[in-house]
């Protein structure tokens, strides 16, 4: 200290603390000198001695003015030292940086000049002060003074010029820095980081996208910020990543893709758009790096299906059938069981368009992985059920083509026909609506008699006997009229004549005993006549009530029809 004491007179130092700027001006033009002719004669211990007097008697005083002297005092004494500088900065940059978070707003705003006077002196020598400048910087951009912030950003240009033309500046330590504030909310704290990382990304040297993971969910975020102009830096950031993506030939797609699951269920449409936009790429160029989070991206893809903005809409459809595209093999860590329940899961969308998606996943997968499918066929049956109450018929009609594909093994058959009656007997209003549709599908896709047998065998021990009553009306109503059962028809015609006609028949006459007008129905049609006639004597020992007229009443009707034609022309003949 006296060192310094026998170089600076007593008047500069006076000065220095001085409350107008002018003679602090002028004093610290005398430390510029002082200093420079010291570092003429190489006396850097006195040096030292100065810089000390000026950071503890002046940078770190109570008083606000001897606070913006030590400052000006360091800056002046930074161009004096010129070249030499380098060797002094560990004692002349902490005292600056210091004050750049100083209660007082003019000294934050001396402390800025100061800082950028140094820095064009010393250029890329200050690189190893990078972080706690930049940590500085991005407080000082939301300073509430709007001297302190022009002040603060006249230094972020200066230090993003140095860092630049830097062949020092460590990326790797500046990442978790960056990481740490990607999601402050404070808008010009937003502006400065976009900033730097579109600078720091236009410099060959750096590789950003190499940590854009770090940093993807904090530029995603700003994309529904509620200025334009940050909303439409963030994206300008992201359009460049993103061409930088498809140019590159290594990229952590993994990482990234799970931030982009997250993005694309976003309230913001503008950052759904943009979140389904990339994920859209990468299943285009990711490949196999992808194969672990294609469950997560199908479940980002469905809802997007259904989404309100039809940009949206377009994106994720092409999405989705180039996903599905891609074939993949379940040892190569594709989870069949994930996107089964993804899938599943999305069969409670309240959109239409997502349940069919999703639907048309799971018929994919049985098709190419079914023995994987049906080892979770447990987790999925129940859900596959209940969709046959959906109030779409298309979806209720791929549920079905699912449902035959399954029941292609007879204990998987047995199952379905097992389930679908338990379905009709604990919901009737399913087999009033959805009854026929489902029925006459599965005849077509499974085959009719084994369809019908199949229920006929579980019907004829039903205990619910209302039940098995209205179950059989519906089935035998089914079998006269749907043309789908046409050759089931044609078979019981020959059953006097026919073995096959005849086991028919007799497979389906215990369950149809449920219902007097389906057996009688049943007989008429097997031309069993004979029979039929004892079925009618035995009626009068039935309860004569409203549903048993009903039901008489549809027979009747249906003799009139076309399918009972051919016994209207035996009766006529007869009658003859």
């Amino acid at each position: 200290m006296a060192d310094a004491l026998s170089v600076i007179p007593a008047s500069v130092l006076r000065n220095l603390s001085d409350k107008l700027y002018e003679k602090r001006k002028n004093a610290a033009l005398e430390v510029e000198g002082i200093v420079k002719q010291l570092a003429l004669s190489g006396d850097h211990e006195k040096i030292s001695a100065v810089i000390k007097l000026l950071a503890k008697e002046f940078t770190y005083s109570p008083q606000a003015n001897h606070r913006k002297g030590g400052l000006i005092g360091l800056a002046a004494a930074t161009v004096g030292l010129t070249s030499e500088a380098a060797q002094h900065l560990e004692q002349i940059v902490p005292p600056v940086l210091n004050s750049l978070s100083d209660q007082d707003s003019r000294v934050r705003y001396y402390a800025c000049e100061a800082l950028y006077n140094i820095a064009k002196v010393v250029r890329g020598d200050l690189i190893i002060f990078f972080n706690q400048i930049f940590d500085a910087l991005c407080k000082l951009s939301a300073d509430s003074d709007a001297n302190v912030q022009s002040a603060a950003h006249l230094l972020d240009r200066l230090v993003k010029d140095i860092v630049t033309e830097s062949d020092q500046f460590s990326i790797e330590e500046f990442i978790p820095l960056l990481r740490e504030r990607m999601n402050v909310l404070n808008p010009y704290v937003r502006q400065f980081l976009v900033g730097w990382i579109t600078v720091l990304d236009s410099v060959p040297d750096i590789d950003m996208l190499g940590f854009l993971p770090d940093f993807l969910d904090g530029l995603f975020n700003m994309l529904s910020d509620s200025s334009p102009e940050i909303r439409q830096q963030a994206d300008s950031a992201l359009s460049e990543f993103l061409q930088e993506i498809k140019n590159s030939p290594s990229v952590d797609y993994g990482r990234m893709a799970e931030i982009l699951v997250q993005r694309a269920a976003s309230p913001d449409e503008f950052t759904r758009l943009t979140a389904i936009t990339w994920i859209n790429e990468f299943v285009k160029l990711g490949g196999d790096q992808l194969v672990p989070y294609y469950a997560d991206i199908l479940g980002a893809i469905l809802p997007c299906i259904s989404d309100k903005e039809e940009k949206i809409r377009v994106v994720a459809r092409e999405t989705n059938e180039e996903l599905r595209s891609i074939k993949s093999d379940p040892a190569e860590t594709f989870d069949v069981g994930a996107i089964l329940y993804i899938a599943r899961r999305q069969l409670d969308s309240e959109w239409e368009a997502t349940r069919i998606e999703a639907l048309h996943w799971i018929s994919t997968l049985l098709d190419r992985h079914r023995a994987e499918v049906l080892c979770f066929l447990n987790d999925i049956f129940d859900t596959l059920l209940k969709a046959l109450s959906d109030s779409s018929d298309e979806v209720v009609l791929l549920v079905l083509d699912i449902h035959a594909c399954i029941a292609r093994d007879p204990q998987h058959f047995r199952q379905l026909i097992v389930f679908l009656v338990h379905n009709f007997r604990v919901d009737h209003s399913l087999l009033e609506r959805r009854g026929a549709l489902i029925i006459r599908r599965l005849c077509v896709l499974l085959d009719a008699e084994r369809v019908y047998r199949g229920l006929s065998t579980i019907l004829e021990g039903e205990a619910d006997l209302d039940f098995a009553c209205i179950m059989v009306q519906a089935l035998n109503l089914i079998l006269l009229t749907s043309s789908e059962l046409s050759v089931l028809r044609e078979l019981l015609k020959q059953s006097l004549v026919n073995a096959a006609g005849k086991d028919l028949f007799v497979s389906l006459y215990a369950s149809w005993c449920h219902s007097p007008m389906a057996i009688l129905s049943l007989c008429l049609l097997a031309q069993a006549y004979q029979h039929a006639s004892a079925v009618i004597q035995s009626l009068v020992e039935e309860d004569i009530n409203v549903k048993f007229l009903v039901q008489l009443d549809k027979l009747i009707r249906l003799l009139e029809t076309p399918i009972f034609a051919y016994l209207r022309l035996q009766e006529g003949i007869y009658g003859c």
